[in-house]
């Protein structure tokens, strides 16, 4: 049995009043509920009010897209500044961050890229992921990316023993997105059933799911639709292994609440309790 949880926004409390009587974990992304104020990224004193008042009812954890922790020039420092607002308001027992990066010379390439599964890698998110959890105190996960690219033949790791290799060596654990493990089987012939044999679950704590669109024979990771019946076969496989993560979530981009209404939301959430909670 595992808890329910999925994404928000902020600033829209029709969506709450959905949301919060079926989930016990409520996900915001530092980036995402930032605002520029005199041209740096904040978090702002009515959005912390309003998470302030969720993690009365619900526990807040945090998900970034803008630390790049894999850029070889380094991090962003305003994604960690906002991390620090949010921890200063609310209780919250982890956050996460995906494993790859989005600068590169300084720039923003507009989408998460994997990084070169080498030991050169290792080597940089590992001492980051220490300075990271020694800043905050609190369990820091990272999750698999889904590759746009194809796949590089000259690896030092297969794409679960990479995962294992920093977890293991920095002591941080591990979100392990369905759709995204999903994309890359698809895109890249992944072999599915060889990953979820490789990968240690005993460091995955919390377990997305979702599901995007196929463009031009690719399946993407945008995050707009309700789940397919193949990904949740796939989670099927995952939560039986998955003994120690805490939750899965539900993890959608805000233009998805506004595609699919409201409802639908409830009703994927609603089906995720039947399903793997009740």
């Amino acid at each position: 049995m595992v808890s329910i949880g999925t994404t928000y926004y902020g600033n829209d409390p029709a969506l709450l009043e959905v949301i919060l009587s079926r989930v016990d974990f409520i996900e915001v992304s530092p980036d995402s509920i930032s605002r520029l104020d005199r041209g740096r990224p904040a978090i702002g004193a009515e959005m912390l009010d309003e998470l302030r008042a969720i993690s009365k009812s619900v526990r807040v954890i945090a998900h970034g897209t803008g630390l790049s922790i894999g850029s070889a020039d380094g991090w962003c420092e305003d994604y960690l500044a906002l991390t620090d607002m949010l921890f200063s308001a609310v209780d919250v027992p982890w956050h996460s961050e995906h494993l790859g990066f989005t600068m590169v010379g300084g720039r923003d390439t507009g989408t998460m890229l994997v990084l070169p599964r080498v030991e050169a890698a290792v080597q940089l998110v590992v001492e980051r992921v220490q300075r990271i959890q020694e800043r905050f105190g609190v369990p820091f996960l990272l999750e698999n990316v889904a590759n746009l690219f194809p796949e590089h033949p000259e690896q030092d790791y297969s794409p679960a023993g990479f995962l294992n290799e920093i977890a293991h060596r920095s002591g941080c654990g591990l979100l392990l997105d369905v759709y995204n493990l999903e994309c890359d089987v698809w895109n890249h012939r992944i072999d599915l059933e060889a990953f979820l044999t490789e990968l240690d679950f005993q460091a995955v704590r919390e377990i997305h799911i979702a599901n995007g669109i196929v463009h031009r024979g690719m399946m993407l990771d945008v995050h707009s639709r309700r789940t397919r019946p193949e990904t949740l076969s796939i989670a099927d496989a995952v939560l039986r292994r998955a003994t120690a993560a805490e939750v899965l979530l539900f993890e959608m981009l805000p233009q998805a609440v506004s595609a699919n209404g409201r409802a639908a939301v409830g009703t994927e959430l609603d089906m995720l309790w039947a399903r793997y909670a009740a």
